[in-house]
């Protein structure tokens, strides 16, 4: 869940500079960062999870890979399927679009690392 005016969003990570968070998002001031895919597993009724970064080619073809099947999940009624996108955002991050997705591939995926979170589909790998 992200923002588009450069406001602090509940996956913010702490320490990052927001419109809203000036000084950085602090854990007592503003709350620790949401992981909602970690979230969402645990709960009734969902069936994948999985996490995608778009920061290279082949993490796009993952990530649309990734869409496709949740999509498949929801149309064959096995339940609840959420693929989360990594995407870098340069203009609010003041970063070059390399630093951009260097930065989530070195700093986001340590605090929200990428790959299948949950998957109790029942589908071969490269079914669907």
């Amino acid at each position: 869940y992200g923002m588009t005016g450069g406001q602090m969003a509940p996956t913010t990570l702490l320490g990052m500079v927001a419109t809203t968070a000036p000084g950085g998002r602090g854990a007592d001031l503003h709350g620790r960062p949401i992981d909602i895919s970690r979230m969402l597993a645990v709960c009734d009724g969902v069936v994948y999870v999985e996490r995608c970064a778009l920061t290279s080619v082949k993490d796009i073809q993952r990530a649309k890979k990734a869409i496709k099947k949740c999509f498949q999940v929801q149309l064959d009624g096995l339940g609840f399927g959420l693929v989360e996108l990594l995407s870098p955002c340069p203009t609010n991050w003041k970063m070059t679009p390399s630093q951009a997705w260097k930065w989530v591939n070195e700093t986001m995926t340590e605090v929200y690392p990428l790959g299948i979170i949950k998957d109790t589909t029942g589908y071969d790998k490269d079914q669907k």
